[in-house]
């Protein structure tokens, strides 16, 4: 696929009014993707999960406008009040995919949505409100155009996703999902995710993710800034070149289903993360003291009981506890009885891999 072929197809239907919603789920990376082109295609691959109780619902209706606009018109409502804050990067999406969308112009969208986890704390807001915006975006042109494709209905949502939110795109399927172009997988794009549905390891089916909220305060640098300060980092290439190794090493134990290995890349990849926000010019910190804490108690009750569980980090200070389903009783144990302790408000969500978006 190139990018001509996301050009929407020819109106056939005329619609005055339509609303669509949608719950899309954030996910979470494993092997990061951190750096980006001005294009929105990531520096290296990325393999993530798929969440299911971290969501997004977006409700989007069309009303045919008649005045004529280059560009979208549009209102954001966000946990039931209207929102300045998200309209320059809502704008910034609309103007950069009206050449895939050009039917936007011609409506009005009202835009309301709300998260089931806190925004901007470093669980992927982004990806989960983006690709829900999307797939109710392509609904719409689902019934303009008579799109009956199934796979390219995704595959859209997914590109779209992206233009919105690098991230975003790997929460338009279930399961395990990679982003970016690499030999070693058949069809892989820096343009959208692919679903890695073949070989999985049955040890990973139902895998577990329990997000500790250390700090529920929106963190200080966003991601968008991080990724711009990859641009010139000292160790980037080293990094990007480091992340492609890990994806074919992650590769290889999604499908052993060896959890030992399995914890030490995810790990390992979690803390390069954010070494590399700690040496980038400026440099910053999104970790708190609770965190460290957290991920000495994980490493040291992980030695003590030979449970495979482990930790990664968003680009923010709250953990996710990963885990299999086979253990959840001992870890949640853990989890209630230690770990809440260093959570803000004793605040945790339980996860578990999901099956991908579903259309209300």
């Amino acid at each position: 696929m190139n990018l001509s072929d996301f050009k929407s197809g020819k109106i056939i239907n005329e619609i005055s009014q339509k609303t669509y919603s949608w719950d899309s789920p954030s996910n979470i990376a494993l092997v990061k993707y951190w750096g980006k082109n001005l294009d929105q295609t990531p520096k290296n691959p990325s393999i993530s999960l798929t969440l299911s109780n971290c969501k997004t619902t977006t409700k989007v209706e069309f009303v045919k406008s008649s005045l004529k606009s280059d560009s979208v018109d549009f209102e954001i409502i966000f946990e039931g009040q209207k929102n300045k804050k998200f309209r320059p990067k809502i704008e910034k999406y609309f103007s950069k995919i009206l050449e895939y969308c050009p039917y936007l112009t011609n409506y009005r969208l009202s835009i309301n949505t709300t998260n089931s986890f806190p925004h901007s704390s470093g669980i992927a807001s982004s990806a989960s409100g983006m690709s829900a915006l999307s797939l109710c975006i392509l609904s719409f042109e689902k019934d303009l155009t008579d799109l009956s494709n199934e796979e390219y209905f995704y595959q859209k949502a997914s590109f779209l996703s992206r233009i919105g939110s690098g991230s975003a795109c790997r929460s338009i399927y279930g399961g395990v999902n990679l982003w970016g172009a690499n030999d070693e997988f058949k069809n892989s794009s820096d343009l959208y995710s692919i679903s890695l549905k073949e070989n999985i390891s049955s040890n990973f089916n139902n895998y577990r993710d329990t997000i500790l909220i250390i700090d529920n305060n929106e963190k200080e640098v966003s991601s968008s800034v991080g990724h711009e300060l990859m641009n010139e980092h000292p160790f980037s290439e080293l990094r990007f070149s480091q992340a492609f190794e890990n994806i074919s090493k992650l590769n290889l134990i999604l499908k052993s289903g060896n959890l030992h290995e399995f914890c030490l890349l995810v790990e390992s990849e979690a803390l390069t993360l954010h070494s590399l926000m700690m040496s980038s010019d400026p440099s910053y910190l999104l970790m708190k003291p609770e965190t460290l804490t957290v991920i000495e108690e994980i490493q040291k009750f992980r030695k003590l009981s030979n449970i495979p569980i482990c930790f990664t980090l968003d680009a923010g200070a709250n953990v996710h506890v990963l885990y299999p389903d086979k253990n959840s009783h001992e870890v949640s144990e853990f989890i209630k009885n230690n770990l809440s302790n260093y959570c803000a408000n004793g605040r945790f969500i339980d996860d578990i891999i999901g099956k991908g978006p579903k259309q209300n």
